[in-house]
């Protein structure tokens, strides 16, 4: 998944600061007898919003389990942190449970040698089917959601848009015009925060629902090598937007040198319109800026149909067991806590939902984020695909380099697609994957 320290949502999902490192692996004794106190290892990402659903879903199941003890730590972000993982597992000595990407990344992991199997568990009674197959690996589950679905694509200021009349587009052309009409009245159009780099892929990855609108098989076609991007016009279509937005002079004075957070803190004081970003970065904004739980506003990515217009979204980071725990049951029960209604309502009372859980029984409460709202509309519409990482297991590495490049003009959106297509090249080829 992208990360938002994520490399990613995600997914992030991107505050980079860089956590303390404990080293507590998995304990040397054997499964605890009954009665006896039991400490479990949580190992978290470094991003805000991962520290505090961590840490409420951690007191929560303490107090309804008074005999299992949670210790929590938290891992760098992006791939420094991506790195720790890999490390940690492939030398036994990761925590008894810990948090982690969905989705394509898992793959990487070598789940069936360092995860614990939980197909057919009841841990997993309450997971909604549609999750199932982001935390799978050769037909084998191995995790549970650890937050809500997040949204990608364009993060609006909704007073923005009441003050000067615009409505929500559904095309490419209507975006346009909203932002010819916004730059008109002074105020900036389109937000870039190119000095976080992985910011700048958000117009290609969630882009993606486009791109399956019109052409269903891509995802299969990309995995099997006979699909690219820069032959495939509509999935080219997220660098062209990237070129588009630059060629118009859209975006702040300083995108190049622009954070995550600026980027944020402008669009909730409505000094930018749009930010292409995802919904999960929000909820730490809300102490700061309680406004933003009303006044910012999420649409998909607008293509060229109107009539197949939609969002992409991201499913949820898992938590996963590691192989090497001596204290099974306790990690287990804990799972089943994550993946209940008891669970996601201890999160809903530390960090407002950015978008729906994946929890049968679980729904969004009535105070809601605006942006959860919306995510939850396009859900009900049936009219949300999964980023494409979720589908295939290739994404290059070098995107947010390419995309910086594209969106600051450096790159022409087509060479930025072939570029990408070479990028992804040489990572399916490291998968083993038939047909490169």
């Amino acid at each position: 998944m992208l990360e938002t320290s994520h490399r990613t949502l995600a997914v992030a999902l991107a505050v980079l600061a860089t956590a303390a490192l404990t080293s507590c692996g998995s304990s040397s004794s054997s499964e605890p007898a009954a009665g006896d106190t039991v400490t479990l290892s949580f190992q978290t990402g470094s991003d805000q919003t991962a520290v505090d659903i961590a840490a409420a879903l951690a007191n929560a199941f303490m107090k309804a389990n008074p005999t299992i003890k949670i210790d929590t730590e938290s891992r760098p972000g992006g791939s420094e942190g991506d790195n720790v993982v890999k490390t940690r597992l492939s030398t036994g000595e990761m925590t008894d449970v810990f948090w982690y990407n969905s989705g394509s990344l898992l793959q990487a992991l070598n789940p069936a040698q360092t995860l614990v199997d939980l197909t057919g568990d009841p841990v997993l009674a309450n997971v909604q089917p549609d999750y199932l197959p982001v935390v799978t690996n050769e037909n084998k589950v191995y995790g549970v959601p650890a937050s809500t679905l997040t949204g990608g694509g364009i993060l609006y200021n909704r007073k923005v848009y009441d003050k000067l009349g615009l409505q929500v587009p559904k095309t490419w052309a209507e975006f346009m015009a909203n932002n010819d009409k916004i730059k008109a009245a002074g105020i900036t159009p389109l937000i870039g925060t190119f000095k976080d780099t992985w910011t700048s892929q958000i117009f290609v990855l969630a882009d993606y629902h486009n791109v399956q609108a019109a052409v269903p098989t891509f995802a299969q076609d990309y995995t099997a090598g006979k699909a690219k991007y820069a032959t495939t016009p509509v999935a080219a279509g997220g660098f062209q937007h990237l070129a588009d937005v630059h060629a118009k002079d859209y975006m702040n004075k300083g995108f190049g040198s622009a954070t995550l957070d600026q980027g944020l803190k402008m669009l909730v004081e409505g000094k930018g319109a749009h930010y292409p970003m995802l919904s999960a970065l929000l909820p730490p904004l809300l102490a700061t800026y309680p406004q933003t739980a009303t006044d910012v506003g999420l649409f998909g990515i607008p293509g060229d149909d109107p009539a197949k217009n939609g969002a992409t979204v991201w499913e949820p980071n898992a938590i996963y067991i590691s192989k090497t725990t001596e204290k099974l049951e306790a990690a287990k029960k804990f799972l089943a806590f994550v993946a209940s209604p008891a669970g996601t309502e201890a999160v809903t009372t530390a960090v407002q939902p950015s978008g729906p859980y994946r929890i049968k029984g679980s729904k969004l409460p009535e105070d809601a984020l605006q942006v959860a709202k919306d995510l939850q509309a396009y859900i009900d519409q049936g009219a949300t695909t999964p980023a494409l990482e979720f589908l295939s297991p290739i994404k290059g590495p070098s995107l947010e380099q390419i995309t910086v490049a594209v969106g600051s003009g450096l790159t022409p959106p087509a060479e930025g697609a072939a570029q990408y297509d070479k990028d992804v090249e040489k990572q399916a080829k490291q998968l083993g994957l038939a047909g490169w």
